[in-house]
């Protein structure tokens, strides 16, 4: 393989580089990933599976969010791997909580307010004593990432003949000469996709960049009976101070100021509460935010606790086992949804969707590659 050449090579197997070699290789360009794990092992699989454009804000961001979230549809049809149009529910239980959900209804974005007992038809899940109601938005689709991750990249292999090189990290690039695993590539363009890898490529290009290590822990529980569906995946009103999606919405403000008061617990650790619910009946808790300097490779039992008490107020959970805990890491700026750099010829660096990473990488890939190829005027 080191004595062939390409026109692409990707650093990265996670869902930015493998939305990258999918967009450069259905052009009829030959593709190779080098992933310096023996698999995609960091945050791409380590999420909840939410394909997740209610969280982006109304606008520019959301419509990319819709339009990669329209790829992965066409693509995971295609790859024959499981997903779920499952929709998405925001559930309020406090009078502010409804009211930034009704701003945030007259934002522009297709979606609708609820009724408990319309929430109720959408999901049994939820616990509807004290329920206000809850935003209900149709588009959001659910994967396993664990899966969705290793299938693609076979998909990928397969259909378009993109080639894969694991247990294998790239260590340097300049003037087409690539060097991974002590080899030599001929290489004409490298797309840096290293998640949160921030030092082996192009480190002066991170220096300055304002991004953020953010660590997140999150659970997994056993699987539920097969014939208990949760249906939409799930958040209530800490979610609303988390993304940005919210972030103009005038009762805002308010609302966090009486979370600092009643749950400063819950924002010293950044958690808010999600649920997705996989193809095996699994159901994916969580999650905190430690950012930076916090970050311990120790996880902390307070953090899983809290997830689950919130959890408690909104989901019916009686039955649930945790199977498995775990931490991903990501890096995110403060102020900008992604990051993208030219540090050399040939060369772009992607990075920085936070949290969104399963959300945008099919879109963002598609509008950096169309730049890169000249298709954008």
């Amino acid at each position: 393989m080191a004595n062939e050449e390409f026109d692409d090579a990707i650093a990265g197997a996670g869902i930015v580089g493998l939305a990258h070699a999918f967009h450069l290789a259905r052009r009829g360009r030959r593709v190779i990933v080098f992933e310096r794990s023996m698999r995609a092992s960091g945050a791409s699989i380590r999420n909840f599976g939410m394909i997740w454009p209610i969280g982006q804000p109304p606008g520019e961001m959301y419509e990319l969010a819709r339009r990669s979230r329209d790829l992965w549809l066409k693509v995971l049809q295609n790859a024959g791997l499981w997903h779920e149009r499952t929709g998405s529910l925001h559930l309020a239980y406090h009078d502010d909580e409804a009211a930034v959900l009704h701003e945030f209804i007259t934002s522009g974005i297709e979606c609708q307010w609820l009724d408990p007992q319309q929430v109720s038809a959408k999901s049994s899940a939820v616990k509807t004593e004290g329920l206000a109601g809850a935003l209900w938005s149709l588009v959001e689709t659910c994967v396993d990432p664990r899966e969705v991750i290793a299938g693609l990249a076979a998909w990928l292999n397969k259909e378009f003949a993109v080639q894969f090189a694991f247990a294998n990290a790239v260590s340097d690039y300049s003037d087409r000469r690539l060097v991974a695993g002590g080899e030599e590539y001929q290489v004409d363009n490298l797309y840096v996709c290293a998640g949160d890898d921030l030092q082996t490529l192009f480190p002066a290009v991170f220096r300055g960049s304002g991004l953020l290590r953010c660590k997140l822990q999150m659970m997994r529980t056993q699987a539920l009976a097969a014939d208990r569906r949760i249906g939409p995946m799930l958040a209530a009103g800490l979610t609303l101070a988390h993304y940005r999606a919210f972030q103009d919405c005038p009762s805002l403000p308010a609302l966090k100021e009486r979370f600092a008061g009643e749950l400063p617990e819950y924002l010293h650790y950044g958690i808010h509460v999600l649920v997705s619910q996989n193809g095996l009946g699994e159901l994916t808790l969580g999650d905190s935010h430690e950012y930076g300097a916090e970050i311990a490779p120790f996880d902390k039992e307070v953090i899983d606790e809290l997830v689950l008490r919130y959890l408690d107020t909104f989901f019916h959970t009686p039955e649930l086992r945790i199977a498995s805990r775990w931490n991903g890491i990501y890096v995110k700026h403060p102020a900008e949804p992604y990051f993208s750099a030219r540090p050399a010829a040939g060369v772009t660096v992607v990075t920085g969707v936070g949290g969104a990473g399963m959300t945008l990488s099919f879109g963002l890939a598609e509008k950096i590659v169309r730049e890169n190829l000249g298709e954008l005027k």
